[in-house]
């Protein structure tokens, strides 16, 4: 019976090693049309919202094609590129010669060897308003500096006007930077006084001109009031990924705000019990106080939903407007960061993105290990998602156990039932 077993299992491998699947153009369900650069060579065409719902998980099945009329189809390696910041993480600004100059706070910054542009300070203390005079060195101490502007900060808590005490600069890479704050109390605060012991650290931002782009995938104009919230919502397909959510006002409003905003993304066909939530705040500040100009506006939350990434959606987003006048929000956006697919598009052949064969893993090119963005790449357009007119649905390659996995069972209580019976029959044959 040993042999009839290893042999079993001898049949089961060979039958799992011999249908692993090969992508083939008619095998995918939907495919779209790439417009090509004139002169084609490197490109790249933006990744829409609307393959991902037909597409299998993590793209993997995305295969491009070249379809010239009369040969067989070619297919050509892609990678896949995500914009994000070059630098993930804030970074630390060692604060240094902390002190003062009279009513002056002066400090300076050892900053990143990197570019940046902003320096969030960490400060104590509310409800106040200050000036930050800016200036760049490339050695501590140095007695050259560049001056680097005036900067307004402020915190206006107590007027529900949020707080701001960022360091908003031109693109920079000084090593060192010297601060000067001049602080003074907001109107309405009488007993504020500034100390060093205000400033208690600096972070660095990834810099905006590094900072991640993002595409809509949704987006909706239906607003509706429900009680002291202003609400939108959203039914999202699976697979779509969630980065950010924005909002626009509507141009004739210039009043100061500060919101709170919740986003809420249940999977269809769950209890409102599974939810996930996100929170953020939406703000703008324009005003004048004490003859200094604080200009801020803030209209974008980051909010990576993950369960709409499973299934569909339902996802509500709500501005919790308290005892205020509801804001006049135009739209509200979902937003994913924008994905691309390089190639390198072989000049005046007809090329096309084909999806929809779960079956597949994800490809291995050489071009994905070696490709980077650095070389200059041309924009390619996608066309509208089509049936593939050829397709038709995949054999079913699955080893033989796994499409009838009753079998194995039936076979092993076989061999068990056979080796019952030679047990029983050689015992039979012994001595008493």
């Amino acid at each position: 019976m040993k042999p009839v077993l290893l042999a079993l299992l001898l049949w089961q491998a060979a039958d799992a090693g011999l249908h692993t699947p090969v992508a083939d153009p008619q095998f995918f369900r939907y495919q779209r049309q790439i417009t090509l650069p004139a002169g084609a060579g490197p490109s790249c065409v933006t990744i829409d919202p609307r393959i991902f719902p037909h597409a299998a998980p993590s793209l993997k099945d995305l295969r491009i094609y070249q379809t010239s009329s009369g040969s067989q189809s070619r297919e050509i390696p892609y990678a896949i590129t995500l914009s994000e910041p070059a630098q993930q993480d804030n970074e630390p600004a060692r604060v240094m010669n902390l002190g003062m100059l009279g009513r002056t706070i002066v400090f300076d910054l050892a900053m990143p060897a990197r570019p940046y542009t902003e320096v969030a300070l960490d400060l104590d203390g509310k409800d106040f308003l200050a000036i930050a005079t800016v200036s760049g060195l490339n050695e501590p101490n140095a007695a050259a500096s560049t001056k680097l502007g005036d900067f307004t900060l402020f915190d206006l808590t107590s007027q529900h006007l949020s707080r701001s005490t960022t360091l908003r600069l031109q693109e920079s890479s000084f090593s060192y930077l010297h601060v000067e704050l001049n602080i003074s109390p907001a109107p309405g605060n009488r007993i504020f006084v500034p100390t060093p012991g205000m400033v208690r650290g600096a972070t660095v931002p990834p810099s905006r001109e590094a900072q991640s782009l993002y595409t809509t995938a949704a987006e909706t104009t239906a607003i509706t009031q429900r009680g002291r919230e202003t609400v939108a919502t959203f039914n999202l397909p699976e697979r779509v990924p969630i980065e950010r959510v924005s909002f626009t006002l509507a141009p004739d409003f210039k009043s100061n705000f500060s919101r709170d905003v919740r986003v809420t993304d249940r999977p269809a066909g769950t209890p409102t019990s599974s939810a996930e939530t996100i929170t953020g705040t939406i703000l703008r500040v324009h005003l004048t106080q004490s003859g200094r100009e604080i200009r801020q506006q803030q209209l974008s939350i980051p909010a990576t939903l993950g369960s709409n990434m499973q299934s569909p959606a339902t996802v509500e987003v709500a501005i919790q407007n308290g005892d205020d006048a509801p804001l006049p929000i135009t739209s509200v956006r979902l937003e994913m960061r924008e994905r691309k697919l390089c190639f390198d598009a072989p000049s005046a052949e007809p090329l096309a993105l084909f999806y929809a064969d779960p079956t597949l893993t994800a490809p291995q090119y050489d071009y994905a290990r070696f490709f980077s963005l650095a070389s200059p790449m041309h924009p390619a357009q996608l066309g509208p998602e089509l049936p593939t007119p050829a397709y038709h649905p995949r054999p079913d390659s699955r080893p033989l156990t796994e499409r009838h996995p009753d079998l194995l069972w039936i076979v092993l209580l076989v061999v068990i039932c056979a080796l019952g019976v030679v047990a029983l029959h050689s015992s039979k044959k012994l001595p008493r």
